[in-house]
Protein backbone atom coordinates (compact mmCIF):
# COMPACT_ATOMS: atom_id res chain seq x y z
CA UNK A 1 0.00 0.00 0.00
CA UNK A 2 3.01 2.14 0.79
CA UNK A 3 4.63 1.93 -2.72
CA UNK A 4 1.18 2.63 -4.36
CA UNK A 5 1.15 6.05 -2.15
CA UNK A 6 4.59 6.97 -3.36
CA UNK A 7 4.38 6.01 -7.15
CA UNK A 8 1.24 8.52 -6.83
CA UNK A 9 3.17 11.12 -5.41
CA UNK A 10 5.58 10.57 -7.47
CA UNK A 11 3.98 11.45 -10.38
CA UNK A 12 3.13 14.85 -11.57
CA UNK A 13 -0.94 15.87 -11.03
CA UNK A 14 -2.12 17.33 -14.77
CA UNK A 15 -3.88 20.40 -13.96
CA UNK A 16 -6.06 20.09 -16.64
CA UNK A 17 -7.63 17.29 -14.84
CA UNK A 18 -9.39 18.96 -12.33
CA UNK A 19 -11.18 21.37 -14.84
CA UNK A 20 -11.91 18.64 -17.57
CA UNK A 21 -13.19 16.57 -14.73
CA UNK A 22 -15.72 18.98 -13.51
CA UNK A 23 -17.01 19.73 -17.44
CA UNK A 24 -17.45 16.30 -17.91
CA UNK A 25 -19.81 15.98 -14.38
CA UNK A 26 -21.76 19.66 -15.81
CA UNK A 27 -22.18 18.23 -19.34
CA UNK A 28 -23.28 14.48 -18.01
CA UNK A 29 -26.19 16.65 -15.73
CA UNK A 30 -27.08 18.61 -19.16
CA UNK A 31 -27.46 15.72 -21.30
CA UNK A 32 -29.40 13.78 -17.90
CA UNK A 33 -31.82 17.23 -18.46
CA UNK A 34 -31.82 16.98 -22.29
CA UNK A 35 -32.31 13.12 -22.01
CA UNK A 36 -35.77 14.03 -19.55
CA UNK A 37 -37.13 16.93 -21.42
CA UNK A 38 -36.77 14.14 -24.61
CA UNK A 39 -38.38 11.49 -23.02
CA UNK A 40 -41.23 13.51 -21.63
CA UNK A 41 -41.82 15.11 -24.38
CA UNK A 42 -41.88 12.02 -26.64
CA UNK A 43 -44.66 10.53 -23.74
CA UNK A 44 -46.97 13.80 -24.27
CA UNK A 45 -46.93 13.56 -27.85
CA UNK A 46 -48.04 9.76 -27.71
CA UNK A 47 -50.74 10.72 -24.97
CA UNK A 48 -51.98 13.75 -27.42
CA UNK A 49 -52.04 11.51 -30.68
CA UNK A 50 -53.94 8.68 -28.42
CA UNK A 51 -56.65 11.50 -27.35
CA UNK A 52 -56.61 12.81 -31.28
CA UNK A 53 -57.14 9.08 -32.39
CA UNK A 54 -60.16 8.84 -29.86
CA UNK A 55 -61.86 12.21 -31.79
CA UNK A 56 -61.21 10.65 -34.91
CA UNK A 57 -63.14 7.31 -33.53
CA UNK A 58 -65.65 9.79 -32.44
CA UNK A 59 -65.90 11.10 -35.12
CA UNK A 60 -66.81 8.63 -37.22
CA UNK A 61 -68.87 6.94 -34.83
CA UNK A 62 -71.14 10.25 -35.28
CA UNK A 63 -70.74 9.49 -38.34
CA UNK A 64 -72.25 6.55 -38.52
CA UNK A 65 -75.16 7.80 -36.31
CA UNK A 66 -76.09 10.67 -38.56
CA UNK A 67 -76.34 8.47 -41.77
CA UNK A 68 -78.30 6.17 -40.02
CA UNK A 69 -80.91 9.27 -38.80
CA UNK A 70 -81.15 10.53 -41.86
CA UNK A 71 -81.43 6.77 -43.35
CA UNK A 72 -84.72 6.27 -41.14
CA UNK A 73 -85.83 9.91 -42.42
CA UNK A 74 -85.44 9.24 -45.96
CA UNK A 75 -87.67 5.91 -45.38
CA UNK A 76 -90.21 7.19 -43.28
CA UNK A 77 -90.39 10.21 -45.94
CA UNK A 78 -91.34 7.88 -49.01
CA UNK A 79 -93.29 4.96 -47.38
CA UNK A 80 -96.78 5.29 -47.54
CA UNK A 81 -97.75 4.63 -43.74
CA UNK A 82 -101.03 3.66 -42.08
CA UNK A 83 -100.71 6.62 -39.53
CA UNK A 84 -99.44 9.35 -41.80
CA UNK A 85 -99.06 12.36 -38.24
CA UNK A 86 -97.26 9.79 -36.41
CA UNK A 87 -94.38 9.10 -39.27
CA UNK A 88 -94.11 12.46 -39.57
CA UNK A 89 -93.00 13.23 -35.82
CA UNK A 90 -91.05 10.35 -36.25
CA UNK A 91 -89.48 11.58 -39.29
CA UNK A 92 -88.96 15.16 -37.51
CA UNK A 93 -87.33 13.33 -34.67
CA UNK A 94 -85.02 11.56 -36.57
CA UNK A 95 -84.09 14.71 -38.74
CA UNK A 96 -83.42 16.57 -35.84
CA UNK A 97 -80.89 13.43 -33.89
CA UNK A 98 -79.42 14.00 -37.57
CA UNK A 99 -78.28 16.96 -36.83
CA UNK A 100 -77.56 16.66 -33.62
CA UNK A 101 -75.32 14.39 -34.93
CA UNK A 102 -74.07 16.26 -37.58
CA UNK A 103 -73.19 18.93 -34.98
CA UNK A 104 -71.65 16.56 -32.91
CA UNK A 105 -69.27 14.83 -35.77
CA UNK A 106 -67.98 18.40 -36.81
CA UNK A 107 -67.01 19.02 -32.63
CA UNK A 108 -65.37 16.40 -32.54
CA UNK A 109 -63.27 16.58 -35.70
CA UNK A 110 -62.27 19.77 -34.86
CA UNK A 111 -61.39 18.82 -31.42
CA UNK A 112 -59.28 16.23 -32.87
CA UNK A 113 -57.80 18.60 -35.21
CA UNK A 114 -56.31 20.77 -32.46
CA UNK A 115 -55.06 17.70 -30.74
CA UNK A 116 -53.33 16.69 -33.93
CA UNK A 117 -51.65 20.73 -34.09
CA UNK A 118 -50.41 20.43 -30.25
CA UNK A 119 -49.19 16.73 -31.14
CA UNK A 120 -46.95 18.47 -33.76
CA UNK A 121 -45.65 21.58 -31.13
CA UNK A 122 -44.61 18.97 -28.61
CA UNK A 123 -43.19 16.87 -31.89
CA UNK A 124 -41.04 19.56 -32.82
CA UNK A 125 -39.74 20.85 -29.35
CA UNK A 126 -39.07 16.63 -28.47
CA UNK A 127 -36.87 17.49 -31.57
CA UNK A 128 -35.28 19.72 -30.23
CA UNK A 129 -34.78 18.28 -27.00
CA UNK A 130 -33.36 15.07 -28.40
CA UNK A 131 -30.95 16.98 -30.89
CA UNK A 132 -29.36 18.95 -28.28
CA UNK A 133 -28.94 15.44 -26.14
CA UNK A 134 -27.00 13.98 -28.96
CA UNK A 135 -24.56 17.03 -29.51
CA UNK A 136 -24.14 17.37 -25.34
CA UNK A 137 -23.57 13.54 -25.64
CA UNK A 138 -20.69 14.42 -28.49
CA UNK A 139 -19.41 17.46 -26.23
CA UNK A 140 -18.45 15.44 -23.78
CA UNK A 141 -17.07 12.36 -25.31
CA UNK A 142 -14.93 15.04 -27.21
CA UNK A 143 -14.24 16.54 -23.84
CA UNK A 144 -12.81 13.52 -22.18
CA UNK A 145 -10.42 13.10 -24.90
CA UNK A 146 -8.45 16.04 -23.06
CA UNK A 147 -7.37 13.39 -20.10
CA UNK A 148 -6.23 10.92 -23.00
CA UNK A 149 -4.45 13.25 -24.90
CA UNK A 150 -3.42 16.20 -22.69
CA UNK A 151 -4.51 18.76 -25.26
CA UNK A 152 -6.58 21.60 -24.19
CA UNK A 153 -8.18 22.07 -27.92
CA UNK A 154 -10.39 19.03 -27.00
CA UNK A 155 -11.70 20.24 -24.16
CA UNK A 156 -12.17 24.02 -25.75
CA UNK A 157 -13.94 22.08 -28.41
CA UNK A 158 -15.95 19.76 -25.72
CA UNK A 159 -16.80 23.37 -24.17
CA UNK A 160 -18.07 24.91 -27.18
CA UNK A 161 -20.10 21.97 -28.54
CA UNK A 162 -21.72 21.96 -25.39
CA UNK A 163 -22.81 25.45 -25.47
CA UNK A 164 -24.34 24.68 -28.46
CA UNK A 165 -26.58 21.90 -27.43
CA UNK A 166 -27.65 23.96 -24.70
CA UNK A 167 -28.91 26.72 -27.08
CA UNK A 168 -30.30 23.66 -28.83
CA UNK A 169 -32.13 22.31 -26.04
CA UNK A 170 -33.35 25.55 -24.71
CA UNK A 171 -34.88 26.81 -28.36
CA UNK A 172 -37.24 23.81 -27.64
CA UNK A 173 -38.73 25.81 -24.90
CA UNK A 174 -39.16 29.11 -27.36
CA UNK A 175 -41.40 26.90 -29.99
CA UNK A 176 -45.07 28.13 -28.85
Amino acid sequence: MHEVLEAHEGREEDPLTLPVAVTLSILAVLVAIATLLGHRGSTEELMLQTKASDQWALFQAKNIRLHEMQSVADVLGTLAPVDKEKAEALRERYLREAERYEKEKDEAAEHAKELEKERELVSRRTDRYEAGEVILEIALIICSLTLLTKKRFFWASGIALGLVGVCVALSGLLIR
